[in-house]
């Protein structure tokens, strides 16, 4: 199986899964791991350790950080490491919800290179400025 999992400092993971679960349902291959204020990166790694106790070594992660290099991404690494799980891993920083609803939904149906493309030009595109000016009179905007 392919598991969605996010990662992140403050609520940030769990809101997007939140948010992605409104989109597509409940699902039993997407995770979310915060780490919360009054935490310390020991228990976030206790809590992340958990989620992956069930992954089996034929499983592939996509595994999505909100920065890189912060702890939740450092930790939530070491340990796919150590359960021999970070070689069928995808690891994408900076994550938002177009990229994440992306490999949830595209996730069992494209492979390797063309899923990571995938993921990360929806991400891209999110990216952007409206620029309210330049919307024509006549045209709505909402």
């Amino acid at each position: 199986m392919k598991y969605v999992v996010m990662v992140s400092h403050g609520e940030f993971a769990h809101g997007l899964r939140s948010a992605i679960r409104m989109m597509t349902g409940e699902r039993d291959d997407m995770f979310s791991v915060c780490l919360k204020e009054d935490m310390g990166t020991n228990q976030f790694a206790e809590e992340f350790t958990k989620l992956v106790e069930p992954f089996n070594s034929d499983d592939e992660v996509l595994l999505f950080s909100d920065i890189l290099s912060g702890s939740p991404f450092t930790t939530s690494l070491d340990i796919l490491n150590q359960k021999g799980l970070l070689d069928k891993s995808m690891v994408f920083t900076g994550m938002n919800m177009p990229m994440v609803l992306t490999a949830v939904l595209m996730k069992d149906n494209i492979e390797g290179e063309d899923l990571k493309e995938a993921i990360l030009s929806e991400g891209k595109l999110a990216v952007t400025f409206f620029d309210i000016n330049a919307v024509k009179e006549t045209e709505e905007i909402i």
